[in-house]
């Protein structure tokens, strides 16, 4: 839950706050918490103390209100609101120095799915991810950090204006895979093609109604998909059309997990 007045963002969810308190308890602005959380959190304590920052046992109603959920799981920590620095060549350029691979969302409107796929990134080793400035994709929330289970403290979230920019400025650097239903290319063959070519992916993960868009399609080098099962191969139907995109995610980052590792 964002509060606008102070420019804060409430952060919560036993894991989100704990990972949080171990990379970047420097962020903190205010800390509240259970009685059944004090002992989770006594290290900070004296680390908040020491800056002045005020930390809080409350009733559960209280953590409720600040977090604007009943999932704060007894702990919510207020930090200053996410400010979402603009992908520039400068970045770019090193990851291609670095032959990092980076996921490109295209207008992912739900907030869980964005922690789910965040969660995800960071446990497959992926630490790039664009999103664009569109008021079809969710941003950073109180709902995505919780869902991400602490992944947001192990990848860094870049905006652009244009995907369609981006894509092609990509051109010929990266290997430009867009997730597709109607794809013809295996998922697990994103490894493949990358070492082939020796450059790094650019996976773009499309909207929960439509998928990808069609300049998104347009400006792939190749259109993967998650195949389904061969009994229903065989009878040429199948009785789910798709995945959600946060399970889609999992699969494909799953399949191109080498990926992360330097050729």
């Amino acid at each position: 839950m964002k509060n606008d007045i102070r420019n804060e963002l409430a952060i919560c969810g036993f894991e989100a706050v704990k990972a949080l308190v171990k990379c970047h308890p420097e962020r903190i602005t205010r800390f509240y918490y259970t009685r059944d959380r004090m002992r989770d959190f006594k290290d900070l304590f004296k680390f908040l103390a020491e800056r002045k920052v005020p930390y809080n046992n409350i009733p559960e109603g209280e953590l409720e209100k600040l977090s604007g959920t009943v999932h704060h799981q007894g702990v919510v920590a207020m930090i200053r609101q996410p400010e979402i620095p603009h992908l520039n060549t400068d970045i770019t350029n090193e990851w291609l120095h670095k032959k990092e691979s980076a996921i490109l969302l295209d207008r992912v409107g739900n907030a869980n799915n964005l922690g789910a796929i965040v969660r995800s990134a960071a446990f497959f080793g992926f630490k790039n991810i664009i999103i664009p400035r569109d008021e079809a994709q969710s941003s950073i929330t109180t709902s995505s950090y919780r869902v991400a289970q602490g992944g947001m403290e192990h990848v860094n979230i870049y905006s652009i204006l244009s995907i369609e920019k981006l894509l092609i400025s990509m051109e010929g650097k990266m290997l430009r895979f867009g997730t597709d239903v109607r794809g013809k290319t295996p998922v697990e063959r994103i490894p493949e093609m990358c070492n082939e070519t020796k450059k790094p992916a650019l996976i773009v993960l499309g909207n929960e109604e439509h998928g990808i868009s069609g300049i998104v399609r347009k400006n792939c080098d190749e259109l993967v998909t998650i195949p389904f099962t061969a009994d229903s191969a065989e009878e040429k139907s199948q009785p789910i059309e798709s995945l959600n995109v946060a399970q889609a995610a999992a699969i494909v980052l799953y399949e191109a997990r080498n990926l992360s590792v330097h050729f």
